[in-house]
């Protein structure tokens, strides 16, 4: 069982984490943004046993930033994203998403 202490050290070090993916997010660093993700996922993995049962004040503060600031990596990630299918349309002359002679074309390959 996650103790509150474990809790807030975990939580702790993913309000770090989503600092250093926040950085990563704005230097285009994939190596960093990786990095990231897996950290992320091993932190979760280790709140996956927590009980929000008896959080004190403290945790439920730390439990806000960190839902917080990863709900603005998301929405950096979401628009990066949108940011390079926008220009790779350009450089493609647009959209090929419906185009189905192009979707043909790409599995006769």
């Amino acid at each position: 069982m996650t103790g509150d202490t474990e809790i807030k050290a975990i939580l702790r070090q993913m309000l770090a984490v989503m600092e250093t993916e926040r950085q990563a997010l704005a230097g285009l660093d994939i190596d960093a943004i990786m990095g990231c993700a897996t950290e992320k996922g091993a932190l979760c993995n280790r709140l996956g046993s927590a009980s929000n049962d008896n959080l004190d004040e403290e945790c439920l503060s730390l439990l806000e930033a960190t839902k917080r600031l990863n709900e603005v990596n998301r929405q950096v990630r979401n628009l990066l994203a949108a940011n390079v299918a926008s220009r790779l349309d350009a450089l493609t002359g647009g959209p090929a998403l419906y185009n189905t002679q192009a979707v043909r074309a790409g599995y006769a390959r």
